[in-house]
């Protein structure tokens, strides 16, 4: 499984504030907003949008990554090679939207 360089980005404690990411791909780095870190079928998955300098959204795709920790709590990002597993952890995620749409509207 392919691991991506993570430099996690959390300028403040406030559980309230965005969390980023600095992912390093052969392109070079990339900031990414943190929308959620969630679980299917057991492993956890981490959903990320890619954004610009001043925390903009560069697109609307976001991306999903195998999610894990190391010893020392700093975050590991899993290319997801099988298309099953990604397919289940896209519909995994399309359910935390749906939810939180629904939730938005009560």
């Amino acid at each position: 499984m392919k691991k991506q360089n993570v430099n996690p980005k959390n300028d403040n404690s406030n559980d309230d504030e965005d969390m980023f990411v600095d992912i390093e791909l052969d392109e070079g780095t990339v900031t990414c907003k943190i929308i959620t870190i969630f679980e299917c079928d057991r492993k956890d998955y981490i959903a990320i949008l890619p954004v610009d300098e001043n925390e903009k959204p560069v697109s609307e795709d976001v991306w999903i990554y195998g999610y894990s920790e190391d010893a020392e709590g700093n975050p590991d990002l899993h290319y997801i090679d099988d298309d099953d597993e990604y397919e289940a952890a896209a519909d995994a995620f399309d359910e935390y939207l749906d939810e939180q749409m629904f939730n938005g509207l009560q």
